[in-house]
């Protein structure tokens, strides 16, 4: 069924995206023109270039890197936001925060999105980097079209894995993740934590800060999250080659994993990120969401739910 909905996705995606494409030149001609709010002072989208390296450990060795472009987004200044995200009042409420919300995203291009991960930073009054509180993640995976969002500490967390990413990374393990504040440089580090295999995949997101006035916003995204899905979907096919095992959704065998994930969230003591708060949620309405408190006051949000097709 799921490499039904792949090959419905790759030829909706083509369908959309190549006359999409051809009209971006008349696109550029409309949009000259801009914004007082875009001219005066910071922008309210700051644009990234970088690196996206992988690497997996066990059981065979296989690493790749491939270039990405990223949009930093101002929540409670930008005009047009990526649909199908959270709002600055959104992110606040669940991180507790009063300050700005900056989104790091891929932007969809010419019909498409693509993001395996999604931040948002959020922060306490004054917005500068020093300032920053809490981070929340948005997590996608493909080809289910599923994604669920979490709040971390951004200095660095560890959590539950809560989500089937990969058919070749089953639901055991932790995730340890870091980020800092997005300034000329930035940095996100994710790595695998698990109980046979050990700490045995890592993945980072190295960029920096070009300047924006002059850059088409359009132009700069075309075809990137389209690029995206092709480095997935190829080395996927690479880690079949290599014989490494393919492991079903857990849907199909086990109803119960996401409660799972949290109960074992629930259980990990080394890095309690909100042991102060009483209760963090997530306010998505008609989505999946739960929570779970620890007698050692850890609590943490999951929420669950399917994203918009074809799974951005």
């Amino acid at each position: 069924m799921e490499v039904l909905y792949l090959l419905c996705s790759i030829l909706s995606t083509f369908l959309t995206s190549l006359p999409l494409s051809f009209l971006l030149p008349f696109r550029r001609l409309l949009r000259r023109r801009r914004s007082d709010a875009e001219v005066d002072g910071a922008p309210p989208v700051s644009l990234y270039q970088g690196t996206v390296w992988h690497e997996r450990r066990r059981p065979v060795h296989h690493s790749f890197r491939y270039s990405v472009r990223y949009a930093l987004i101002d929540l409670d200044r930008a005009s047009h936001v990526p649909p199908d995200h959270l709002s600055a009042d959104q992110c606040r409420s669940a991180a507790q925060t009063n300050g700005p919300v900056f989104l790091l995203t891929i932007p969809p291009s010419v019909g498409y999105e693509q993001n395996p991960l999604s931040l948002y930073y959020c922060y306490e009054v004054g917005g500068s980097p020093e300032n920053l509180k809490k981070c929340i993640a948005e997590v996608t995976n493909t080809p289910w079209g599923e994604r669920v969002s979490f709040l971390f500490n951004p200095n660095t967390d560890l959590i539950a894995k809560p989500l089937h990413v990969s058919p070749f990374m089953d639901m055991l393990g932790n995730w340890r993740i870091k980020t800092k504040a997005p300034k000329d440089n930035l940095f996100v580090s994710i790595s695998v934590h698990h109980p046979k295999l050990g700490d045995y995949f890592t993945a980072t997101l190295k960029a920096k800060r070009i300047l924006s006035l002059e850059a088409d916003h359009a132009l700069f995204f075309w075809l990137m999250p389209h690029k995206v899905a092709v480095w997935i979907y190829w080395h996927a096919l690479k880690l079949w080659w290599k014989g490494v095992p393919f492991i079903q959704h857990p849907r199909y065998s086990n109803l119960a994993y996401r409660q799972e994930a949290l109960i074992r969230d629930t259980q990990l003591q080394c890095c309690q990120a909100f042991a102060q708060d009483t209760q963090i949620h997530l306010p998505l309405e008609g989505r999946d969401s739960d929570y779970v408190n620890d007698e050692n006051g850890r609590n943490r949000c999951f929420t669950w739910r399917d994203a918009k097709w074809p799974w951005s």
